[in-house]
């Protein structure tokens, strides 16, 4: 059984955020190519592509009472986080002839599902290998 088979609260908004970030990407002219793809030790959320970009999309999906000390999303993607997403990245462009661009972006969703409201921020070039693996980390 794999882990993402295993339908937690947690993975079910996930799954969610997910479902609205690849109808979000849709409207805006990407093609969603492929969904939970796993390389090694990490598994990229969705990967997309329009005329001139293939996207290597990270998705974060919040509900107002999941983490309302975080700042946004997308600041829960650690370096150590980065670097595994690249990895998985490269391990998937080494397998396909790819002639475009690589971008590695972040699509925040925020659920308010008492509302039934919902917020997605997509966050193109979010990092790449320098915020990955140059970044200083303070303790």
């Amino acid at each position: 059984m794999k882990i993402l088979d295993l339908l937690t609260p947690k993975r079910r908004i996930g799954n969610k955020g997910e479902k609205i970030a690849a109808r979000a990407l849709r409207k805006k002219g990407y093609k969603i190519i492929s969904k939970n793809f796993v390389a090694a030790d990490y598994e990229i959320d969705l990967i997309a592509e329009n005329k001139t970009t293939i996207a290597i999309v990270e998705v974060k999906t919040r509900t107002k009472e999941s983490t309302p000390w975080e700042p946004r999303p997308a600041s829960s993607i650690t370096p150590e986080k980065q670097r595994k997403i690249i990895s998985a990245a490269k391990y998937y462009l080494a397998t396909r002839k790819v002639n475009k661009r690589v971008s590695l972006d972040v699509v925040e969703v925020y659920l308010d599902e008492r509302l039934r409201k919902t917020k997605v921020v997509h966050i193109e070039n979010a990092f790449n290998a320098n915020t990955a693996y140059n970044r200083k980390v303070y303790y």
